[in-house]
């Protein structure tokens, strides 16, 4: 984990060293001396997390190291702070400038004192590495060295000797596989089964691969463990051992000598007439699969691999390769795991009622991982049902039990496991979600801007910016299955994300181990004095004693009072490169803020600031400034001197009943200088000078998504042309001024190759003829457009189209979905066309449709004829529409509109009644188990 810090100051280094030495005498020496000693121990930290975890000599010569790293960095800033000042130009800025150096000489001198200081600290600590080189040597060649005992192994074997009577909600997955295994095909086939650590993926394939209907099917079988060794030759042998004991043939003697060429030639000619089942259980890279899968032969008999992963890119991967299919392990749902849980705590028993509360919060916090329920009964197995205290201590030191109780090792080896198992540039962002609360979900865009922001990202050839690497690390997160997805957009992104409760209190123990972050949820907790990252949850007081946060890097917020915030921001954090303050009781822009000359990070989403003050171009490093659900409506002009600006975001919107109304801010002339923008969300064109700025946006060249209001008819041809050249844009959004003013885009020749997502609200004289050609478009959102034209002719064969809303978009009668259109599509709206009366789908249109929302079509006194068709729809929802046809769903039974949707497992009806929506499920035939989707209102 150091090796991250090390990383960052090596650049801040380097960069000190080019620009700013010239003005520390003496110091180019020293500070070059200790890059040198720090790039030649960068290489030995990439190994040392895994001997950091049992070794103390090591762990105290990592934090030495950390320490240091963090004090060079302070070190080095503060120097810059003072060669910061603004001292004008020509001969006035010269005499000033001198005059600023003379008097700043004693500063000067203690900085340059302290860098000397500490690379004297440096060489030291790097001497110690030379004493401790044998243990990294030994963690560099043996790649599975994990730095703590193997008992987690016995543990591992444990779940493959579980009777059935010891596993709860087996069953179904269990008869899923076996079906699978069994049935007709006859080519190869691999089953990836993949999930986090601690599911049971071991113990369900476990019992399919003993069950007797499996033995009988195939002639071949052997179970591969492949986290027990590294080397290919072991697990080969290993395989060759397993399956020469079922053909009853004994291994040949040379076997145990050979290469790994030729143990998989002798694997696939054994294999390659007989009907197979292998199971390679705990892969965890593709390294892994690709060493063993060229052994495996398709031979046409009906053979079958099972792989079990934390990985979900192996799983995906090995099931292209192979023809093959992946089944996500899911938790046990709420009821497998009460069941568990008391079958292991109290022998099988009920749950006595005075410890039911206490029992249900502690298994809400397992949230239905076998492995935590098994271990977290074991505790309470243990403790007297008499005795409320005693369960009481457990449910309230949960995070401190995983630690120091010897019942739950086991439980963090495992989890810990995928952490050990990250590269060095995951550990710091992986560690980085300790700062949100506990059942937190987190906005996805917001974790990439502050990883970015944090220094975490680092470039990648290929990529375009930091952003798009830390969306890589973000997948890569999600493919290891230690971040879960906890709500999806309708064109597939991941809008938020969570962790499980068990690996967050697991990572917060590290994060606070390691020095890494403070997270202060408890009343007088104290806060260590060198700080780099703070988070408050819901605190309302501060500590007892005074606190120092001079050296903090990183400041978030959650939940706190007006008086201890008061009271956080008046501390001197002169340092700090994160502020986010979202949703905290804040009435004003901090008027300190501004001079907290490092910021890259500042959010008062979701505050009541109104104004910002001019001063703010004062924060020369600011990359991202949320202002979204604010009051701000102008911004200074002095936001123009933010040339390091990525990420401006200063809007509000309020919905009343189908209408959202939007708010942004007045657009700045000369906004082209912020040229390092990527989101910029929403301008208002306005009257003044709105074509300049309209074609200034063209400057703008990193920009990937642009929200524009206010638009006016004269303003198309300037966008047209920016929009040219903004070749990187993913989104737009436009409105215009009122819903009658037309949005001209028809001037676009050639639009931007990347575009995925448009929002248009205003009058169209026609679709913007560029429109049907975006091969990338996904998400189309068309408002009060009013087109004489049918407007689904131009885009039915759009390629990727999953989610399309049309609102006022038509004045036709009727509608037709063609067969063989929108084939990608999964979400239709249609809202508000008052001349509709017929829709017709065409068998084969729309074959992935899920969910289908229809209103205020008044005229509309039917569903769409062939709407049977849509085989994949979920989810029906049918708002403000005439009662004639909502009373004939309500009613059921055997008349043509409820028999229409009798296959849709959910259909809602609703009115806007007294500020608010009346929304009812009509009852449906189908099985409760059968209902795969919800809606949310």
């Amino acid at each position: 984990m150091a090796e991250g810090s090390l990383t960052y100051l090596l650049n801040k280094l380097a960069q000190f060293v080019e620009n700013e030495v010239q003005f520390l005498t003496g110091s180019q020496e020293e500070a070059l001396s200790v890059r040198g000693e720090l790039e030649r121990v960068r290489a030995f930290l990439r190994v040392a997390d895994s001997p950091e975890e049992s070794d103390d000599e090591v762990k105290v010569w990592v934090k030495q190291l950390r320490d240091t790293a963090h004090d060079m960095e302070d070190a080095l800033d503060e120097f810059l702070l003072l060669l910061r000042h603004d001292h004008g130009v020509g001969f006035i800025g010269l005499i000033s400038r001198m005059s600023y150096y003379i008097k700043n000489l004693k500063a000067r001198y203690r900085a340059t004192s302290e860098i000397k200081r500490i690379n004297s600290r440096v060489k030291s600590i790097c001497n110690g590495h030379r004493r401790l080189r044998h243990i990294f040597s030994r963690a560099q060649q043996d790649s599975s060295y994990t730095g703590v005992d193997n008992t987690w192994q016995d543990h591992r074997g444990n779940s493959l000797l579980l009777d059935k009577t010891d596993v709860v909600g087996i069953e179904q997955p269990k008869n899923e596989l076996v079906g699978w295994l069994l049935d007709g095909a006859l080519g190869r086939e691999v089953i990836s089964i993949v999930g986090m650590g601690g599911l049971g993926k071991t113990t369900l394939v476990k019992q399919v691969y003993e069950d007797p209907a499996v033995k009988k099917q195939f002639m071949v079988y052997a179970w591969i463990t492949l986290s027990r060794s590294s080397k290919i030759e072991e697990l080969l042998t290993d395989m060759l051992d397993q399956i020469m004991k079922v053909i009853r043939k004994p291994v040949p003697p040379s076997a145990f000598t050979m290469n790994s060429h030729w143990l998989k030639t002798i694997i696939k000619d054994l294999l390659q007439r007989r009907r197979y089942l292998i199971v390679l259980d705990d892969a965890w890279h593709n390294s892994e699969w690709d060493a063993v899968k060229h052994a495996l032969p398709n031979n046409s008999h009906g053979s079958r691999v099972i792989i079990t992963t934390r990985n979900a890119d192996l799983a995906s991967t090995s099931c292209k390769e192979f023809n093959g299919l992946v089944k996500n392990m899911e938790p046990l749902d709420p009821a497998q795991s009460w069941e568990l849980f008391c079958r292991k705590t109290f022998q099988g028993n009920s749950c006595p009622s005075h410890l039911e509360e206490i029992c249900e919060y502690i298994l809400r916090k397992c949230e239905g991982l076998p492995l935590a329920i098994v271990a977290i009964s074991g505790v309470l197995a243990a403790k007297d049902i008499r005795r409320i205290y005693e369960w009481e201590l457990v449910r309230r030191s949960l995070r401190t039990e995983i630690d120091c109780n010897d019942k739950l090792k086991n439980l963090k080896r495992v989890l810990m496991l995928s952490f050990n198992d990250l590269p060095y540039y995951l550990k710091s962002c992986f560690l980085h979600l300790s700062l949100f609360p506990e059942g937190h979900r987190i906005k996805c865009r917001r974790l990439i801007r502050l990883w970015v922001a944090e220094g975490f990202v680092e470039r990648k050839e290929g990529k375009m910016t930091l952003e798009e690497v830390a969306e890589d690390y973000f997948l890569e997160l999600l493919n290891r299955s230690l971040i879960e997805v906890a709500a999806r957009r309708s064109d597939g992104r991941v809008k938020y994300c969570r962790i499980h409760d068990f690996l967050r209190d697991i990572i917060t123990s590290k994060s606070t181990d390691q020095g890494f972050a403070v997270i202060a949820k408890e009343e007088n907790c104290e806060w260590p004095d060198k700080a780099r990252r703070l988070s408050i949850q819901n605190t309302l007081q501060a500590p007892q004693r005074n606190w120092s946060l001079s050296q903090l890097r990183s400041l978030y917020m959650f939940g706190i009072e007006r008086p201890f915030m008061n009271k956080v921001l008046a501390s001197d954090m002169k340092l700090l490169n994160v502020l986010d303050m979202q949703a905290a009781p804040l009435t004003r822009f901090p008027a300190q803020v501004v001079d907290w000359y490092y910021l890259r990070y500042l959010s008062f989403r979701f505050t009541e600031v109104s104004t910002v003050p001019s001063s703010i171009g004062k924060l020369q490093n600011l990359e991202t400034l949320d202002l979204k659900h604010t009051k701000v409506t102008e911004l200074p002009v002095e936001i123009l001197k933010l040339r390091r600006l990525r990420h401006l975001l200063v809007y509000r919107y309020k919905n009343i009943s189908y209408s959202s109304f939007k708010f942004g801010f007045k657009a700045l002339r000369g906004i082209g200088a912020l040229q390092s923008l990527q989101k910029l969300c929403y301008i208002e064109a306005g009257e003044e000078s709105s074509g300049s700025v309209m074609r200034e946006l063209g400057m703008l060249t990193q920009l990937d998504r642009l929200a524009i209001l206010k638009f006016r008819k004269e303003d198309g041809r300037d966008l047209c042309w920016s929009m040219s050249k903004l070749t990187r844009l993913r989104a737009i959004s436009v409105a215009s001024v009122d819903d009658d003013e037309v949005i001209d885009l028809q001037h676009l020749s050639s639009p931007p190759p990347f575009l995925e997502r448009i929002y248009l609200r205003g009058r169209l004289g026609a679709l913007p003829h560029w429109l049907p050609a975006l091969s990338s478009l996904m998400k189309l959102h068309l408002r009060c457009s009013r087109l004489k034209d049918d407007p689904l002719v131009s885009l039915r064969n759009l390629p990727n189209l999953v989610h399309l809303e049309l609102l006022q978009v038509y004045e036709g009668s009727s509608l037709c979905f063609e067969a063989e259109s929108f084939k990608k599509l999964k979400t239709l709206g249609l809202d508000h066309f008052d001349e509709l009366r017929c829709v017709e789908v065409e068998k084969g249109a729309m074959p992935y449709l899920e969910k289908f929302i229809i209103q205020r079509c008044k005229l509309l006194e039917k569903l769409p004829s062939g709407i049977e068709y849509l085989k994949k729809l979920k989810v029906l929802e049918i708002f403000d529409m005439p009662d004639e046809l909502i009373k004939k769903l309500v009613q059921g039974g055997q008349n043509d509109e409820y028999q229409k949707v009798a296959h849709v497992p959910e259909v809602y009806y609703g009115y806007w009644k007294d500020g608010g929506w009346d929304v009812q499920l009509i009852e449906r035939s189908v099985q409760r188990d059968q209902i795969s989707a919800c809606s949310e209102h």
